[in-house]
């Protein structure tokens, strides 16, 4: 079975830029040197930031920093097997693998919600968060030209349609049970080829407000949120990123079974986000930026 996300790998232009905002994105060090920088979430999952013209790195499908490799995890030796020879791009141009995963078990859990007709927290305040550790790399998002090829791909390895935007986006997700989606692809008009975002999955909502408002103390620039996509249900909150496009926290999204039925739905301001800040919130006054 795959499990997900087990590494990916940027290829960057300014590693110093990348190695301030990761760890103020909450990733653990682990290796540094003049090659790059190797980077793990709570669980193991690998982030690995390289030179751009590093000669190891599949081709850049796009110009200037940008997402290169996405390896994904299985369960067993059985399952990388029954893989069979899997090709070393997918059909829109990402480097691909997979691996036995390296990810561990970790204890962490999020706060439990006392809503209507269901009390969770009894006598226990819910955390205030000064920064965000994120879990695991949960999705990535990628622009095709090629969006039902390289759908088509992906589903003969295993991964599962959970919704769509006909003839525009599919929501992907890596086995029939698991989170809404672990693959986004979007097809724009223009056949724009790269990457759009990846996504860090946290504890809770509180992580979410937690960690942006510290990337904003840090000084680091909101694209959007925070807010909440009706799509998947998670609530997001988007940043600018050296290592390439937008990064996300995330948490609460949908889980979804063998007997849910896709869903199609149209592009809309309303279908990305039900809510959302634009400019993000200050990280000192806790108060809304002015957005654009």
């Amino acid at each position: 079975m795959i499990e997900g996300i087990d590494r990916i790998t940027y290829g960057v232009e300014d590693l110093a830029a990348c190695r301030r905002f990761f760890l103020d994105w909450g990733l653990k060090l682990v290796r540094e040197d003049e090659s790059g920088l190797d980077f793990e979430s709570l669980n193991g999952c690998e982030l690995l930031v390289r030179k751009a013209d590093d000669p190891s790195l599949p081709p850049a499908v796009e110009p200037g920093p940008t997402l290169r490799e996405v390896i994904w995890g299985v369960t067993s030796e059985a399952d990388l097997s029954a893989l069979g020879d899997v090709p070393k791009v997918d059909p829109n141009g990402i480097g691909l693998g997979f691996r036995v995963t390296c990810k561990r078990p970790v204890a962490v859990e999020g706060t439990p919600a006392n809503v209507w007709g269901h009390t969770a927290r009894i006598d226990t305040p819910s955390p205030v968060y000064d920064h965000a550790e994120p879990v695991e790399v949960g999705h990535v998002v990628f622009f095709t030209d090629s969006l039902d090829e390289t759908t088509t791909f992906y589903e003969n390895l295993g991964f599962v349609l959970s919704d769509r935007y006909p003839g525009r986006g599919h929501f992907l997700r890596c086995s029939a049970r698991g989170g809404h989606h672990d693959l986004f692809l979007l097809q724009l008009p223009d056949g724009k080829r790269g990457l759009n975002h990846v996504a860090f999955a946290v504890r809770d909502l509180h992580e979410v407000i937690g960690g942006g408002l510290a990337m904003a103390r840090h000084g680091w620039e909101t694209q959007i949120g925070p807010g909440r996509h009706p799509i998947s249900s998670a609530m997001f909150w988007y940043f600018k990123s050296p290592a390439g496009a937008l990064v996300e926290y995330y948490a609460d999204e949908d889980v979804l079974t063998e007997n849910w039925t896709p869903r199609d739905f149209t592009p809309s301001p309303e279908m990305f986000a039900e809510w959302a800040v634009v400019g993000g919130i200050d990280g000192t006054t806790r108060r809304q930026k002015q957005g654009a």
